[in-house]
C-alpha cells in the first residue's frame, strides 16, 4: 500500500476523497493536513510543512485545497520528492499548473492533473463509439444548485474561485475527453452578480456546432446532461457522465465510481512513473474568461 496524505479537508474530501482512499487496498490515508477539517483516526495537522518533515514514508500529496493556493503546496510537495495528485481545476492559472509539469518532470515525480467527471461511468463507452464518428451538434447542459454544493463556499466567487466554471469545467473535461476533434471557443456569455467577481451563469458557443449553457441558480431537479449528434447518431451522457444512452439504448458502463476510478490511476501513474496533465478543459475557461462578453445580474447571497 502506498502512503497518502490529504490537505485540505473540506465537502469534497469528506464527500469523495476520504471514502475513495478508505475503501481501496492500494492506499494507506496516513495524515491530513487543514485548518479545521480532520478524519477519525488519521493523524491531523494544520501546517504542512510539519506533516512533511514528520512523514517520510509518505510518498503521495492529494491536494483537496481551492485552486489559488494549490501552486505553493504543489511546489512544496514536489520539492520534498513526493508525488502530487491535484484536485480539479488544477490550479488558479494555466502558467502554474504547466511549471508544476516541468518541476515534476526535474523531480522525477508523479504528478497529476485529475478530471473526476472523465472517471464517470458512461465516459468510456460514448468516448469508443464516437471515436470513428463525424460530429454535427454537441448540446451541453449543466444547470445545478450552487447552495446546494457549495453552501457558503464565498471562495467561488472570488477571484480565482471560477463561479459556474467550478462545475462547468467537469463537462468540459468529458467534452474534451469523449469528442473525436478538438474544437475552440467562438463566443461567450457570461452573468456574473452584481457582488461576484466570477459569473453565476454562462453560455458558450464552440466551433463544430457545440453549444454548452452553464447555471448554477437550478433549484429542483439538477441537470448535467452531454448529447452528441452524429451523422446517423445520437449519443447521450446523462447524470454527469455516469449514463450512457446510444440511440435509445443504454450501455455498458464501468464498474468503478469517479473518485476510486481516480485514485486507481494514480497508483497506476506511479507504478509506470508517468504523470498525467491534461490543461485541454482550462484552456476553454481561460478562453471564456478572457473573450467573454459580461453582463451584470442581480446580486447572489447565500
Amino acid at each position: 500500500m502506498k502512503n497518502i496524505a490529504l490537505v485540505g479537508i473540506g465537502k469534497i474530501a469528506v464527500d469523495q476523497h476520504v471514502p475513495a482512499l478508505m475503501a481501496s487496498d492500494d492506499w494507506a490515508l496516513t495524515a491530513t493536513v487543514s485548518r479545521v477539517g480532520t478524519v477519525d483516526g488519521v493523524p491531523a495537522f494544520t501546517d504542512f510543512d510539519a506533516m512533511l518533515a514528520a512523514h517520510s514514508q509518505i510518498s503521495v500529496i492529494s491536494l483537496c485545497l481551492p485552486p489559488v493556493p494549490r501552486f505553493a503546496y504543489a511546489a512544496r510537495a514536489i520539492a520534498a520528492g513526493r508525488h502530487v495528485m491535484l484536485e480539479k481545476p488544477p490550479g488558479a492559472t494555466l502558467a502554474e499548473v504547466q511549471l508544476l509539469s516541468t518541476l515534476a518532470a526535474q523531480a522525477d515525480v508523479t504528478l497529476f492533473a485529475t478530471w473526476h467527471s472523465r472517471m464517470a461511468r458512461g465516459v468510456a463507452a460514448a468516448k469508443a463509439f464516437l471515436s470513428d464518428k463525424t460530429i454535427t451538434k454537441v448540446e451541453i447542459t449543466w444547470h445545478e444548485d450552487v447552495r446546494r454544493w457549495h453552501p457558503g463556499q464565498s471562495w467561488v466567487f472570488e477571484p480565482g474561485g471560477m463561479g459556474v466554471f467550478d462545475p462547468g469545467i467537469n463537462a468540459l473535461s468529458i467534452m474534451t475527453e469523449i469528442l473525436p476533434m478538438p474544437v475552440y471557443l467562438q463566443n461567450a456569455v457570461l452573468r456574473v452578480p452584481e457582488n461576484c467577481q466570477t459569473p453565476i451563469q454562462a453560455e458558450l458557443q464552440f466551433s463544430n456546432n457545440v453549444h454548452a449553457s452553464f447555471d448554477w441558480l437550478k433549484q429542483g431537479d439538477q441537470q448535467w446532461d452531454i448529447t452528441v449528434h452524429t451523422q446517423s447518431d445520437e449519443v447521450t451522457l446523462l447524470d454527469g457522465g455516469n449514463r450512457c444512452v446510444m440511440n435509445g439504448v443504454p450501455s455498458t458502463q464501468t464498474s468503478l465510481d469517479e473518485y476510486p476510478a481516480l485514485y486507481a490511476r494514480m497508483a497506476q501513474l506511479i507504478d509506470e512513473g508517468q504523470s498525467d496533465v491534461d490543461l485541454s478543459p482550462m484552456i476553454h475557461v481561460a478562453d471564456a474568461m478572457a473573450c467573454g462578453q459580461r453582463e451584470m445580474v442581480d446580486p447572489f447571497h447565500f
